[in-house]
């Protein structure tokens, strides 16, 4: 407990003070908790990562990251889609220079991984980058921090039937059910005191469904971890894990808070 705390306080004092300022400061905490994050996939499955593999994964990582504006003036109109498809058909190609060492289905993974990931720090900054972003982005940690303390308080209190023990055998429908409750609760008090630029009552409906997709996020998580035969996804949060174990229903979280705000970056 006293490293968890040790690490937490840390962790808040670096990170804070770049949530406050966003922008390219911003902009290249997301990258460094991309590269993090899908490192961590790579040491899951055992594969090293002084590689052609992790490289090309990495780069198909970071180009859904970087905010769109980076690829404003590249040559032959290149966009990040083309980008990232392009190092798809890399990743494809070394399948076969590397004589099936990388398989068909490492390259999925590494496409899943890149897509999930990047994407949802990319809109970690997409969405500090709006107008209000700070109390936004500040609105989502309430969301997803409050979902997943409501969680452990209540499912420890009163939890009994089991949420889903094949995949998180601690997880119950009461934890479940007292955590969106505990987000609609908080959000709607935070919404009151803060302006985050949208009506009230639609924030702390939206509060409702991301309360439930943080927990999905949370679970997607566990159940590539139990694939992987692992506790933690990383080992850089002494006593909390790794950069995914922290950011697992924010990854979920954050690209349907923009898809239903219409935010983009």
């Amino acid at each position: 407990m006293k490293q968890r705390v040790i690490t937490a306080v840390i962790a808040l004092i670096l990170f804070i003070p770049i949530v406050y300022v966003g922008g390219l400061w911003m902009d290249w905490l997301t990258v460094a908790f991309a590269a993090v994050g899908i490192s961590e996939i790579f040491l899951m499955k055992k594969q090293i990562l002084v590689s052609i593999d992790f490289l090309l994964a990495l780069l198909a990582t970071l180009t859904w990251t970087v905010p769109d504006a980076f690829f404003k003036g590249m040559p032959w109109h290149w966009t990040k889609f083309g980008i990232f498809y392009a190092i798809v058909m890399l990743m494809l190609t070394w399948t076969v220079l590397s004589k099936n060492k990388t398989t068909f289905d490492d390259v999925g993974v590494y496409t899943l991984a890149a897509l999930y990931i990047g994407t949802g720090f990319h809109y970690m900054a997409a969405i500090r980058s709006d107008a209000n972003g700070l109390a936004l982005l500040c609105y989502v940690f309430v969301v997803v921090w409050s979902t997943d303390i409501g969680a452990y308080m209540i499912g420890r209190k009163i939890g009994k039937h089991k949420l889903w023990p094949v995949i998180s055998p601690n997880k119950t429908w009461e934890g479940s059910i007292g955590a969106v409750i505990c987000a609609i609760i908080c959000s709607a008090i935070y919404v009151a005191l803060v302006n985050v630029g949208y009506p009230q009552i639609q924030m702390i409906i939206i509060a409702f469904f991301l309360s439930i997709v943080g927990q999905m996020g949370d679970l997607v998580e566990s159940a590539y971890k139990r694939f992987y035969g692992v506790k933690d996804s990383g080992k850089i949060l002494p006593g909390h894990g790794g950069i995914l174990d922290r950011f697992d229903s924010m990854l979920f979280v954050l690209p349907v808070v923009a898809a239903l705000l219409g935010i983009v970056h």
